[in-house]
């Protein structure tokens, strides 16, 4: 399927293995830099949300979404594991989990911009789960070279999902990510802590990228698992 992510902040915070490995399911190995797990809360909009080949549906082809999300490997692949996925579509929602085994849950989204940069204020429903937050670039765009940090986070080319101890696979393609370094006020956020994630009392490392098209294969079961 072809997707376009508008406007995404990438707000990062270091956590310990010790603390994180309870929280992700055995089968996937934590992935570490400098010895230290990461915890990533991104907001973004989606746009062109369709299927290869065929026509983007009313309703289903433009939405926000927020991610919680960390890092781990699989078969020496690294990719990305994530403990929530919420949109503003009810149906995107439950196509996502059925197709995709992904905890995606439905949530109140309000997400505008301007010359300052974007607002963002999500509320997931019958929870207290939510971020509001302000951010805006604060730098040009980048491309981070292998081996820094940056580039460690962000340049992943698949997501892993576990469900019933089988572990499934999903590819991604994207051209690298254009980052710009960031700034934000972050008023609410309780996104890690419906998780069971308690974040460090550190500022995150923040930046943001304006618009990004990706491909994501369907999922693949993995020949291993209970």
């Amino acid at each position: 399927m072809t997707q376009t992510w508008n406007d995404l902040l990438f707000a990062h915070w270091p956590i310990e293995a010790d603390a994180l490995r309870p929280l992700v399911p055995t089968q996937l190995a934590l992935d570490t830099f400098d010895r230290h797990c990461w915890i990533a809360i991104t907001p973004f909009y989606m746009s062109n949300v369709r299927a290869h080949g065929i026509p983007a549906l009313p309703g289903l082809s433009r939405f926000p979404e927020l991610n919680v999300r960390t890092y781990v490997t699989v078969e020496d692949k690294p990719g990305v594991y994530f403990f929530s996925l919420d949109a503003g579509n009810l149906r995107a929602v439950w196509a996502a989990r059925k197709f995709y085994r992904l905890p995606y849950f439905h949530a109140r989204m309000l997400v505008s911009g301007d010359e300052h940069g974007m607002t963002y204020d999500s509320r997931r429903y019958h929870s207290n789960a939510e971020l509001r937050a302000r951010y805006t670039a604060t730098g040009p765009v980048q491309l981070r070279q292998p081996g820094t940090l940056e580039h460690w986070l962000t340049e992943r080319y698949c997501l892993y999902t576990v469900a019933k101890g089988n572990v499934y696979r999903a590819e991604i393609h994207h051209e690298q990510w254009p980052l710009q370094d960031a700034e934000a006020e972050i008023e609410s956020n309780t996104m890690a802590s419906a998780a069971s994630i308690q974040l460090p009392d550190t500022k995150p490392l923040l930046h943001v990228a304006k618009k990004l098209e990706v491909l994501v294969w369907s999922l693949k079961q993995l020949a291993f698992g209970n």
